[in-house]
């Protein structure tokens, strides 16, 4: 009987071990990154007042005269009015959906692309390898709004021209650096293992090395989705955005241009969009320390 409950006990331990020791090094890890947390807890924020925006708000942004014109924060209204009488918190908020849809979209649209050409590139060399660094060598060097300034007059202002434009311009910078980690990985003894028994250039390429990249195309996505939601907000403030969205770079642009001058009716969303900027860096750099084998050691 007693040896019974004994392996019963083992039993229950074995199964509760793996998840304490999980939790565990989730808790190191949070105490060994303190900014990486408060990136991670900026983002979700972010994502929630995205997700559950209009459960969130006060009010509705686009409405007109629900508080006096140029109010500064009070009870009623934390982030005060524009000169609309417009609630400026009730537009950050939703203005964090814009921002979250074209970071997100653009950047894995571009990363994918991008680690896709670079695996391709850096593996089979010679005459591709030649043309597609061209080819990014070239669109590096072309001016993105003039890019983003034609694929307006072809496609409109919509949402998805924002994604495609700043996703094009994340495509080429990691085409290269993808391209530069896989000319380090094709001599790995596991390739040549591959080639060895008869494995095809695709096979090696998608079940060999690419999972090899995986952990840099997220690092370096995870790092680029702050740029994208800073360049949305750029083209935003010089009325290249989606006209009638509600973005915080269109609000700060308005203020710029409002009169007389109201100071807050520009700082909340400069300060969301500053705020969220740090937080997807510091939350990317956090990211580069844990997944990155050269730096994992110190973890």
């Amino acid at each position: 009987m007693a040896t019974a409950q004994a392996t019963v006990a083992m039993t229950e331990l074995e199964l509760i071990a793996p998840r304490v020791a999980v939790w565990r090094r989730l808790g190191r890890l949070a105490r060994d990154n303190p900014l990486g947390v408060f990136g991670l807890i900026v983002v979700l924020t972010l994502a929630l007042c995205a997700v559950f925006g209009p459960a969130i708000a006060p009010h509705d942004p686009n409405a007109v005269g629900v508080g006096g014109k140029n109010l500064d924060p009070s009870m009623d209204f934390p982030f005060g009015t524009d000169t609309l009488g417009r609630d400026m918190l009730s537009r950050v908020i939703y203005g964090a959906r814009i921002s979250l849809m074209v970071g997100f979209f653009a950047v894995f649209f571009g990363t994918t692309i991008g680690a896709m050409l670079g695996i391709v590139s850096g593996y089979v060399g010679g005459t591709i390898d030649n043309i597609i660094q061209r080819t990014v060598d070239t669109a590096i060097a072309f001016p993105a709004l003039l890019g983003l300034l034609i694929l307006r007059a072809v496609l409109g202002a919509e949402l998805h021209t924002l994604i495609i434009a700043i996703g094009i311009a994340v495509i080429f910078p990691v085409t290269r650096i993808v391209r530069g980690a896989v000319l380090s990985e094709r001599n790995n003894q596991y390739v040549e293992a591959a080639r060895a028994l008869g494995a095809s250039t695709p096979r090696i390429l998608f079940l060999h090395i690419a999972p090899n990249v995986a952990a840099l195309a997220i690092i370096i996505g995870t790092s680029f989705i702050g740029g994208a939601i800073l360049a949305e907000a750029a083209l935003s403030f010089l009325g290249l955005g989606i006209p009638t969205a509600v973005t915080w770079g269109k609000d700060v642009s308005d203020a710029r241009n409002g009169f007389p001058i109201h100071i807050w009716w520009a700082f909340f969303p400069g300060a969301a969009i500053t705020l969220t900027v740090l937080g997807f860096n510091l939350l990317g750099d956090t990211m580069r320390d844990i997944l990155d084998p050269r730096l994992r050691g110190r973890l």
